[in-house]
């Protein structure tokens, strides 16, 4: 059912909702959407179980949705068919599962990965999804990006294969995105659509200028953000180097230095700042009372205790054990 979330436009899901009244309920969907958080609408799948959950928010110049779909059938409308003139371009990215998409006599499946980029045509154009796929689209009007591709004519069918570099920069920027409160400024959110902008372009096929202006902005931040998540993912590794980071996100060492000297950090003094961060998280978290405190800094990639202690006082102006036994006597006054 709908449902108001504070960081989206509105989400959808049919998880709360019997079997025999979703088809309905889907259906409904479009009508009572009203511009701009209409969707592009959705047909049930005769013998399939309709299921559907997702979220829709919007950025100047930009619309996202991500989720889940199953048992449906979505209809890219025509040119003829759309009210108000949408001049834009749509992209929509596989993520998990098997579409397939159909105009006229063309078809095209999409894997794990994989994403089709699509302008209006004369003709409607449908994405089939028969079994649950997990989903990522964007909207955006096609004057914000053909600075940066060049003209895009009308019935525009592109496919991206899933390990094309832009493509896969786009997801992990949109998904860390998605991921945080976006309590954003105006000026914020301008910033991040103009980076997704960048990224589409890039996925796109930029030309040349384009690329370059790209590099500059989106993909630049796309490339942080990845770099980031990177260095959390593989925080307990004691053995971290930008090395390492570098040889996994496919760009060179001094190019992660650059990135984060943009940012006023350091490689060193990032990693430093998650492991202890971690640290004080678990020194405060009761469950874990029966872990010694060496195992913990082990845990977040410390291999020497001394060092742990000292930069873990540095930050926090306590030992760690003062912030475990801190913890302890807030849970029993509580």
């Amino acid at each position: 059912m709908p449902a108001q979330d504070a960081s989206a436009s509105f989400r959808f899901s049919t998880a709360v909702l019997p079997e025999a009244v979703r088809a309905k309920a889907v259906h409904e969907l479009y009508e009572r959407a009203t511009p701009p958080d209409r969707p592009e609408p959705f047909e049930p799948l005769s013998d399939f179980l309709v299921s559907a959950d997702i979220t829709k928010w919007m950025l100047p110049g930009l619309s996202v949705i991500s989720g889940t779909l199953g048992g449906l059938r979505q209809a890219v409308r025509s040119i003829n068919s759309v009210v108000s003139s949408e001049d834009d371009l749509l992209v929509a990215i596989n993520l998990n599962g098997r579409s397939t998409a159909h105009r006229r006599d063309q078809e095209v499946v999409l894997r794990n990965g994989d994403a089709m980029l699509v302008t209006r045509g004369a003709t409607a154009f449908n994405f089939t999804h028969p079994r649950l796929v997990r989903f990522m689209g964007f909207r955006v009007p096609r004057d914000a990006i053909e600075p940066l591709v060049g003209r895009l004519g009308e019935g525009l069918v592109q496919v991206v294969p899933h390990y094309t570099k832009a493509l896969k920069l786009l997801v992990t920027y949109a998904s860390a995105i998605a991921g945080e409160q976006r309590s954003y400024t105006p000026e914020l959110e301008r910033l991040v659509a103009t980076h997704m902008h960048d990224l589409i372009a890039a996925t796109a096929g930029a030309t040349r200028d384009g690329q370059e202006i790209a590099e500059g902005r989106g993909i630049r931040a796309a490339r942080m953000r990845a770099i980031m998540a990177d260095i959390t993912a593989n925080i307990d590794n004691s053995d971290l180097t930008v090395a390492a980071v570098a040889q996994r996100q496919c760009v060179t060492s001094r190019y992660v230095h650059k990135l984060f000297e943009g940012e006023g950090l350091t490689f060193s003094t990032f990693v430093l700042g998650r492991r202890l961060s971690r640290a004080h998280r678990m020194l405060s978290d009761q469950r874990l009372d029966d872990r010694t405190i060496s195992s913990l800094a082990l845990d977040v990639g410390f291999g020497d205790l001394s060092y742990f202690n000292r930069a873990f006082r540095r930050r926090y102006d306590a030992t760690p054990s003062e912030i475990r036994h801190s913890a302890g006597s807030d849970a029993r006054r509580r």
